[in-house]
């Protein structure tokens, strides 16, 4: 993956100095991976989007709690989640639909761990916001879906 890494650093910073990298959102099939895209990813945001790329949500073989939670950790480490635009749907897909839910109750969990554990703040306000952020505005506010 070193060598893919250096070809989208490469490539991103092309596009940066250029003035042409538009909102991207990267997915990664190999979740050894995260920190690096994630790293990646906080080389290049810019002033006209909050989160101009993004880390997609765990997909495909991360598509379970256990690779869904390892991403949460990874975009929180690196300062990244606030601004993660959550779960995708796969629209071929009704099931898909019961992925959101899946989705937000390991966030909650996970959020809720952070909580008891001193490492988040303990109270309604500020974890409920980061959710909701995550499972619907900040998406809305990326793509420029009125709520």
């Amino acid at each position: 993956m070193r060598g893919c890494g250096e070809k989208l650093t490469a490539f991103l910073s092309e596009l940066f100095s250029e003035d042409t990298l538009p909102k991207t959102v990267l997915y990664s099939l190999d979740p050894t991976q995260n920190a690096l895209l994630d790293t990646v990813i906080g080389c290049f945001q810019g002033t006209e989007a909050v989160g101009k790329l993004q880390h997609g949500a765990a997909w495909w073989f991360n598509d379970t709690k256990t690779g869904m939670k390892e991403q949460l950790r990874a975009l929180a480490d690196l300062f990244l989640l606030g601004n993660f635009i959550g779960m995708l749907t796969d629209s071929r897909s009704f099931l898909s639909y019961t992925r959101h839910e899946y989705f937000r109750r390991i966030l909650c969990d996970l959020l809720g761990r952070w909580v008891e554990d001193g490492e988040y703040p303990n109270d309604e306000k500020t974890p409920g916001m980061l959710v909701e952020n995550i499972c619907c505005g900040n998406a809305a506010r990326y793509f420029g879906v009125q709520k």
